[in-house]
């Protein structure tokens, strides 16, 4: 099941393949690629891990372009602080969270909670920021607590969910590819924790000056609306909705389309005027509804356990978040 590439140790022994009942065997090769600590090798602290991690730096990143997802379990990893480790330990520069759409409060260093909606809310598949100009190469999770029931991060490889779109609905990928999607969100000036897109506009341009917020977003490829009660209308696009993974050969899913058109629902937002065609004409639902199907038919979830450090490739990887009861802390980073 393993890949020739993988099934070799990493520099120095210190990480070994493993595996989960929950992989999936995509052309070939186990998604997620599964990590585990080698017994031959002392990893008793998260400072051996990182030491580890960066020593094999070279090995790991082809490791991700073959799999395009990485699980490193078993790991002695508790904190923020040790996962802010690891996020160092792979030596990209950070990518701050402008424009994005979750709830998130930092933590420690490079390290912020996921997303602070409330747990009964799913989070639809989605590539991280896809839906601005500058999107993160990098997306790491790490489970500080364990969910108490369901909760998981489920994963999908986008070149398998485009072409099963290619096949299933030729016309409207075809059109698609064309016209690109335009995303349309309405903000309020706080974070709203009650909803998985409560982000506010201070937030996420990082200012509270409007003129200021009016520039970022610019540079964001965004047009701003200020609407009355202190709320902002964003205009996002036209933004292509399909890309090539130039690395992998691969066209990719590469869109926030689903996660816009099932997710973006609160109290400010319709979801079905919040993602268009490029041109602004409504997406044909039946073939939105197709393209949910086919990501859960096409996805992986792995339930958490606690240390856990999920890494994925951002441009071939979508995530998502499935609603948990109990208690449950999944931090993330963002990587360049």
């Amino acid at each position: 099941m393993v890949s020739q590439t993988a099934a070799l140790s990493a520099p120095y022994r210190a990480l070994v393949v493993g595996s989960v009942k929950e992989q999936k065997l995509v052309d070939g090769k186990p998604f997620p690629l599964v990590l585990n600590p080698s017994s031959n090798f002392d990893l008793r602290s998260a400072e051996a891990v990182a030491s580890a991690l960066s020593n094999s730096r070279e090995w790991l990143e082809e490791q991700l372009l073959w799999h395009s997802a990485i699980l490193l379990r078993g790991f002695p990893l508790s904190t923020a602080q040790h996962f802010n480790s690891v996020v160092e330990a792979f030596d990209r520069p950070e990518l701050p969270y402008v424009g994005g759409a979750a709830p998130r409060t930092n933590v420690f260093g490079r390290v912020f909670t996921s997303n602070e909606s409330p747990p009964d809310q799913k989070i639809p598949f989605h590539h991280e920021m896809a839906q601005v100009p500058e999107y993160p190469a990098r997306v790491l999770f790490f489970c500080e607590v364990k969910p108490g029931e369901d909760g998981e991060t489920p994963i999908v490889l986008s070149h398998s969910v485009y072409e099963r779109m290619k096949a299933a609905y030729p016309h409207f990928v075809d059109n698609l590819e064309k016209l690109g999607l335009l995303y349309v969100r309405v903000l309020g000036e706080s974070d709203d924790a009650t909803s998985a897109i409560g982000r506010g506009w201070q937030s996420t341009f990082q200012t509270k000056n409007k003129e200021e917020a009016e520039k970022r977003a610019s540079k964001l490829g965004m047009k701003l609306e200020w609407l009355d009660g202190g709320l902002v209308r964003t205009i996002s696009g036209p933004i292509p909705a399909i890309k090539t993974d130039g690395r992998r050969g691969k066209k990719v899913w590469f869109n926030s389309m689903v996660a816009a058109y099932t997710g973006w629902q609160d109290s400010r937002n319709d979801r079905r005027k919040a993602v268009t065609f490029g041109d602004g004409t409504p997406l044909p639902e039946d073939a939105v509804l197709g393209c949910l199907a086919i990501l859960h038919e096409e996805s992986v979830a792995i339930p958490w356990q606690v240390g856990d450090v999920l890494i994925l490739d951002n441009i071939a990887v979508q995530h998502a978040r499935k609603s948990f009861k109990g208690p449950r802390r999944v931090l993330a980073s963002l990587s360049k």
